[in-house]
């Protein structure tokens, strides 16, 4: 059997301790999978709550840090794995794992969204991957499949509803002829809101996933001043009452984004 894959995990928060939980129920089949065992060597949060989170979840002491250095500097850690979310530290973290050499796997949109080009310029330079399958539909291979499997493909635009909160709200309302606030309570009641929601209500979670597809797609970094963004905090039954009636359709907050298509001979936007 092949030496272990150390793993440095940086944020122990919901997902955080999600992926810890997986990686202990799951070990058995991702050995069998992978052909050598994922362990994970550091763990690394600020939070005091969630350093006694780490306790509950036996998970040793000597594994884990308040100083995410520390497992950057340490040499037998193979991948970080990031997940504390928002623009800095993160994309300090980012950069400085790449630069050691060290595989990246993150869910954090608004990294990517926002500083795409400069951290798959600095992967490239060091020749590690960065893994990002969570940032966007994390239940659906969507990333990948762009990535990957259709890749080969010219793709002119990306549609659809990527934002669940604003999805169940909007459903609500619609369905049941809520107002925009009874339908909200109901969203964080039900754990599809946080307890801040404001993110995914303005449109800036759906933005920022947009950007991502929009970068895979056409090959270039989708700029997010580039891109008009809406939430759906002005919304009331009367729209969606006169939506119905007069056009027979439902509102949704709905990601649209076409690439720009240059005449003959003129230089793309999109290009490499």
């Amino acid at each position: 059997m092949k030496r272990k894959v150390n793993l440095g995990l940086i944020g122990l928060g919901t997902v955080g301790a999600g992926v810890i939980e997986l990686l202990q129920r799951n070990s058995l089949v991702i050995r069998q999978k992978v052909g050598t065992e994922v362990c994970v060597r550091a763990i690394c949060d600020i939070d005091p709550d969630r350093l006694r989170l780490a306790q509950r979840m036996k998970i040793e002491d000597s594994i884990v840090t308040k100083d995410f250095k520390q497992i950057l500097n340490n040499p037998e850690i193979d991948i970080i794995v990031e997940l504390i979310g928002g623009y800095e530290p993160a994309r300090k973290i980012v950069l400085a794992a790449i630069k050691r050499g060290k595989h990246v796997v993150t869910a954090n949109k608004a990294l990517l969204a926002k500083h795409w080009a400069e951290v798959f310029l600095e992967a490239r330079k060091h020749k590690v991957l960065v893994y990002f399958e969570a940032s966007v539909g994390a239940g659906i291979p969507v990333v990948q499949a762009l990535n990957e499997g259709l890749s080969a493909n010219k793709i002119k635009v990306i549609l659809g509803i990527l934002n669940g909160t604003t999805n169940y709200i909007l459903s609500k309302m619609s369905k049941e002829e809520l107002d925009f606030k009874s339908a909200l309570v109901q969203a964080k009641r039900a754990g599809f809101a946080e307890a801040d929601p404001s993110i995914d209500l303005e449109g800036i979670d759906t933005l920022h996933k947009l950007a991502i597809l929009g970068s895979i797609a056409f090959g270039a970094q989708v700029n997010l001043k580039d891109v008009y963004c809406e939430g759906i905090t002005h919304i009331v039954q009367e729209d969606m009452k006169y939506g119905k009636s007069e056009f027979g359709y439902i509102l949704k907050l709905l990601a649209i984004l076409k690439s720009y298509l240059p005449s003959p001979g003129a230089s793309s936007h999109f290009s490499k």
